[in-house]
């Protein structure tokens, strides 16, 4: 199965960048779609971009858009955020995905998750 490991949370200012990681093991990350989500305090997980397969298509939700960039090694078998022009509403912790391949108009989880890592933007 495949299993999810997420790094490079912290806190950080606002106007701040931060660069999450995402390592895959015992499966290959390449055969999936990506996708990076955030749960705000108190809020359901949201998808806020995702990535196909090749990494030749992205997603991105508004709220993140021109800010937030997804990529992804395949031979590394991992998966980027690099996340800049933070604001305080980025708060959160921040997991990786396999999704649906069809990522045209948001990012579906096959519910596959690692423990997450914490991102804080302090104002």
């Amino acid at each position: 199965q495949l299993q999810l490991v997420e790094s490079g949370g912290g806190l950080v200012q606002s106007g701040g960048s931060l660069r999450l990681s995402c390592v895959a093991s015992r499966y290959t990350l390449s055969y999936y779609a990506m996708g990076w989500f955030r749960q705000a305090p108190g809020k359901e997980r949201k998808g806020v971009t995702c990535i196909s397969s090749s990494g030749g298509s992205m997603y991105y939700d508004d709220s993140v858009k021109g800010r937030f960039t997804i990529s992804r090694d395949n031979a590394k078998e991992s998966v980027y955020l690099q996340m800049n022009s933070l604001k305080p509403e980025d708060t959160g912790v921040y997991y990786c995905a396999p999704v649906r391949p069809s990522i045209q108009t948001g990012c579906a989880p096959y519910h596959t998750w690692g423990q997450g890592t914490q991102v804080t933007v302090s104002s």
